[in-house]
């Protein structure tokens, strides 16, 4: 069984060549012997047809000697007959018998075998049939004259039709064997053509399988193998950005699983620590000791909690269960609240926390909930990572469709780096900081995923010791499928 494509491409245009060529020639080969056998009936047809050889035949016929002289008749018109010894003769039978009374070949004319034609002509007939697999041509006329009736009989033996057959055959043969080699080369470079994009194809596909995407397939034709090829490209580029997707989301997954386990395992030791020591001491801790102890243990169990309720609420996100309750509200009065409830926790470090509006603030529609505790956790940031008596300012405004809050700080900033992910769960600039001040590392993620399901856009500028400026922009008119 022939498996290589390139083998069959060309066994198969050589037998499409081959069989064409064959079919070819023997339309021809039939074509000449029609046309012989054609030219010979209607060359008949219009001899006897002509007034001067039908009335010299006729005035023969009523003559003494009739069958001599029809046979000169007939003699002196060879050439418009086509007579020629050997191949083609003429005949004067009797027209009651069908005995051969002379002719161009009195010894041939002894052994006539009684035709069609001849059958036609002895019962009054014009025999002009014609069969193209009789090995011969025959036309055989009746003529009645006064010194009896007679037969005017023609037959070539179609000795010339089967020589220029013949040589006709030759002539294909010999076009058929060069015609085979010619098409033996073409066929070859044919099919190199046509599978030599494929095996590229082939050798980047067994590529692409052992994990090497390095490999693109050249194919600038505009025919279905080019548009295969510019396929195959762009699926191995997207295959590729999806093996290294899964690859960053393993890890990712790692690094969240261990982030979790850090997260909850540190507030569960110390809840243990605290918990155990006071049951090592049985009563001999003093109560303010203990209520030290008691306050660590609920503080820890806050902090674990908030940490859980994040995961799940950043869980929801990712499932996609997450709802929104949109609504219409003021914009303005979200952030005014924000500012107030976030006045005194600033003031508490001895911050300079000031608001500022650029813009008349028109209502928004959105979750007014979800987009205040984004405004919340900006305006936490600031306050955490700001050393006591620093600036901060909340400024909001409206540019075309969309309306902006920022909030900038001169706080410790974050090295540039890093800037890129502060919306990475869990990720934290300075760690020990954050877990002193309570963070869990999920809050600006969370509020990534706030703002990007109501169709805005959240950004940080920051440089290291200068301080940060974070802006969220949202559409006025909320997402489009809310």
């Amino acid at each position: 069984m022939i498996r290589s494509i390139y083998t069959k491409l060309v066994a198969i245009i050589l037998v499409l060549i081959v069989s064409l060529m064959v079919v070819v020639g023997a339309f021809l080969l039939a074509g000449v012997r029609n046309f012989y056998i054609n030219e010979f009936y209607t060359r008949m047809q219009e001899a006897f047809a002509s007034a001067d050889v039908a009335a010299d035949l006729r005035a023969a016929a009523d003559e003494e000697g009739a069958a001599e002289l029809m046979a000169e008749i007939l003699r002196a018109n060879m050439g418009r007959l086509g007579i020629s010894s050997g191949t083609r003769n003429y005949f004067i039978l009797d027209g009651e018998t069908g005995e051969c009374l002379t002719g161009s070949d009195p010894e041939a004319g002894q052994y006539l075998s009684v035709t069609r034609n001849i059958l036609s002509a002895l019962e009054g007939r014009e025999g002009y049939a014609s069969n193209s697999t009789d090995d011969y041509m025959d036309v055989a006329l009746p003529l009645q004259g006064e010194s009896g009736s007679y037969i005017i009989y023609i037959i070539d033996n179609k000795a010339t039709v089967t020589s220029e057959s013949s040589e006709l055959f030759r002539i294909i043969l010999q076009a058929i064997i060069v015609g085979l080699g010619i098409s033996v080369l073409l066929s070859l470079l044919l099919a190199k053509t046509m599978v030599t994009p494929i095996q590229n194809l082939t050798r980047a596909v067994a590529k692409v399988a052992t994990g090497d995407f390095s490999e693109t397939v050249e194919n600038p034709s505009l025919d279905e193998i080019g548009v295969l090829s510019r396929t195959f490209n762009d699926m191995a580029k997207q295959l590729e950005r999806n093996i290294e997707d899964l690859k960053n989301s393993e890890q990712m997954r790692r690094e969240f699983v261990a982030n979790v386990s850090h997260e909850l395992r540190t507030p569960v030791t110390s809840i243990r620590s605290y918990a155990e020591t006071l049951e090592s001491s049985q009563g001999a801790m003093d109560p303010e000791t203990e209520q030290h102890f008691l306050e660590v243990i609920v503080s820890e169990s806050d902090r674990m909690t908030k940490i859980v309720q994040d995961l799940l609420l950043l869980s929801r996100f990712d499932a996609g269960s997450m709802t929104f309750d949109f609504e219409e509200f003021s914009f303005e009065k979200s952030v005014r609240d924000v500012y107030e409830a976030q006045l005194l926790q600033a003031r508490n470090h001895h911050h300079n926390f000031g608001l500022e509006f650029r813009d008349e603030m028109p209502m928004i529609r959105g979750d007014r909930a979800r987009i205040e505790q984004v405004l919340i956790n900006m305006v936490s940031n600031a306050i955490k990572y700001t050393h006591d008596g620093g600036r901060i300012r909340m400024t909001a405004g409206v540019s075309g469709d969309q309306v902006w809050c920022s909030v900038r700080d001169n706080g410790i900033g974050i090295p540039k780096g890093d800037v890129q992910r502060v919306f990475e769960r869990f990720y934290r600039v300075d760690k020990a900081r954050s877990r002193e001040s309570g963070g869990t590392g999920l809050g600006l993620s969370i509020a990534y995923e706030i703002v990007e399901r109501h169709g805005g856009h959240i950004g940080i500028e920051s440089h290291s010791g200068k301080g940060t400026l974070i802006t969220v922009t949202l559409p006025i008119g909320g997402p489009g499928d809310a």
